[in-house]
């Protein structure tokens, strides 16, 4: 009889733990990431720190609940002030395109991942097979953290850029956890910032050039389009696991 499908938790922590079990060494400083995905890595990495597979790992965590994670597992953490230059990092995204551009942010810790990712010598992108597209846009709204400080006007800025052209901007409400309206009160980052989430019904034609000049709006402190970075994807698909370089 056949088994049955893997549920999707399950399909999550094959990547989580793959990733870890793959590109992580003792020795090694690592890059935590955000989301019910890269849960299961730092996870992984707290288990084989336990055991003694792993040795001398120090982590930077992406968010505030990674870092209560991490704590929780015993995994050492630093930050970027002390070490600026990351072995590998690993995390999840909301979307990743045919040349392994990403969307990330559904979970609002698009700040701290891109500065923490960004700084990795190799970042390690780890989703299930429904996350990939044939372009972004259409299938995750591109979140973009801004500043408190007139945002209805950044608001404005951003859907006028001539590569946002159709896009709709909704302010993030509720949790900043999640793009659903789940609250009266606007979302706050972990930075104190809020978060505009840009709804397309197009593919977005020109994901750098996109990213380029949303990053060059005063009052955008930075975006979700996460293009150029990664090193790899690993897939969790009916049929298994595949990686993508």
């Amino acid at each position: 009889m056949a088994e049955a499908a893997l549920s999707q938790d399950e399909l999550k922590k094959q990547v989580g733990y793959k990733a870890v079990d793959d590109y992580v060494k003792s020795g090694m400083v690592v890059g935590l990431g955000t989301g019910s995905t890269a849960y299961f890595a730092v996870e992984r990495v707290g288990e084989k720190l336990k055991s003694g597979e792993l040795k001398d790992i120090v982590a930077i965590p992406t968010s505030v609940r990674t870092k209560e994670q991490a704590e929780s597992l015993d995994i050492p953490l630093v930050t970027l002030d002390t070490h600026s230059k990351l072995d590998v990092a690993i995390d999840g995204a909301d979307e990743v395109d045919p040349d392994l551009n990403l969307v990330k942010g559904g979970g609002g810790a698009l700040l701290r991942e891109k500065m923490v990712e960004i700084c990795a010598d190799k970042f390690i992108v780890i989703v299930d097979e429904s996350k990939l597209c044939d372009g972004l846009g259409p299938g995750f709204p591109v979140p973009v953290e801004i500043t408190p400080f007139c945002h209805e006007h950044i608001m404005r800025t951003i859907a006028a850029l001539p590569s946002c052209e159709g896009c709709k901007p909704v302010l993030r409400m509720g949790s900043s956890q999640n793009n659903q309206i789940d609250g009266d009160e606007i979302a706050i980052t972990d930075n104190g910032n809020y978060i505009v989430d840009l709804h397309f019904k197009e593919a977005i034609k020109d994901a750098p050039k996109m990213a380029e000049e949303l990053k060059n709006v005063c009052g955008v402190v930075d975006h979700g389009l996460f293009c150029g970075m990664t090193t790899a994807v690993i897939i969790a698909g009916s049929d298994g696991i595949s990686v993508k370089e």
